[in-house]
């Protein structure tokens, strides 16, 4: 089990008291969005409008507004993918939870390499 659901539960329900919420993309985020609208790259500053929990193979999602009135798509990344000012009131409990996470996914791709 990658996920403590009953962190997560916590966790989603204080995220969502605060959304919106500004985020940064990380840069390789960044680099695959920017690859996917060559025509109109996206700053790398964002806000955070929506939190979901997509199961094990997902974990916590964000829902992400670029602040473009003519986006002309949404988009909705793993938490994993952003990083929080040290401001934010849960940044510490984010934090934690990417970084268990990163961790636990890493350990179980590596456990499932030939």
């Amino acid at each position: 089990m990658i996920d403590n659901l009953e962190l997560v539960d916590r966790l989603l329900g204080e995220f969502r008291a605060l959304i919106p919420l500004p985020a940064t993309t990380t840069p390789s985020l960044a680099t695959i969005l920017r690859q996917r609208k060559a025509n109109r790259p996206l700053p790398r500053q964002c806000q955070v409008t929506r939190i979901d929990y997509a199961g094990e193979e997902g974990g916590i999602m964000c829902g992400l507004d670029f602040g473009m009135a003519d986006a002309d798509s949404a988009h909705f990344v793993s938490i994993t993918h952003l990083t929080f000012d040290r401001s934010v009131p849960l940044y510490r409990e984010i934090e934690a939870y990417r970084k268990h996470r990163i961790k636990r996914l890493r350990r179980l791709n590596g456990a499932m390499s030939p």
